[in-house]
């Protein structure tokens, strides 16, 4: 396994939609690996392809020890709002209260190429559609009022100088700075 630089916000590959994956293959699941090892490195629990330079339609998340490989995940249904202070691996130091659906389904492919179905709520589902909306070149700026936006910008704008090339290189161990939810995870 090994550490993957992370793509940071003004990178165009933030902004692409993603390829479906139409086979599982061994360096499939070896980007599966690293992508996980990358995430828990950088203190996230949710990581998609594009955030790692890759055109997959392809997310790793882990909450509570639980671990998921979504391949072409779609959210297949929607049920009521929750506002949550989201914030991205790709835009450090960066977050802010984003509505979202409370609980969703979601239909994808596992690393066996099986389908399956996977439901959420509250964190969980967050999650989800964060890491889905990464998969579709949207971030969760995209989400937030032109006001919420442009004070999310100007945070941005003082942090962006520390990622050349649009280039953030996970080191383990290595705080990125204050986690203002206490708890060192982020999307």
């Amino acid at each position: 396994m090994s550490l993957l630089p992370i793509r940071v916000l003004g990178d165009p590959i933030l902004r692409k939609e993603t390829v479906p994956v139409r086979e599982v293959t061994p360096e499939l699941r070896q980007l599966a690996l690293d992508m996980f090892e990358t995430m828990h490195a950088a203190k996230g629990i949710g990581l998609a392809a594009p955030q790692v330079g890759r055109s997959e339609r392809m997310t790793v998340i882990e909450i509570e020890g639980h671990q998921l490989v979504l391949l072409n995940p779609e959210v297949i249904e929607r049920a009521g709002k929750v506002t949550w202070e989201e914030g991205c691996l790709s835009i450090p130091e960066v977050y802010a209260k984003v509505d979202r659906a409370k609980t969703v389904t979601v239909r994808a492919m596992d690393l066996d190429g099986k389908e399956f179905e996977v439901a959420g709520d509250e964190l969980l589902a967050v999650c989800l559609q964060h890491e889905i909306d990464h998969l579709d070149g949207k971030l969760f700026l995209d989400r937030l009022s032109l006001l919420k936006r442009r004070a999310a910008m100007k945070t941005w704008d003082e942090e962006k100088d520390q990622y050349p090339n649009f280039i953030r290189i996970v080191v383990p161990g290595q705080e990125s700075g204050d986690d203002p939810h206490g708890d060192d995870e982020r999307i």
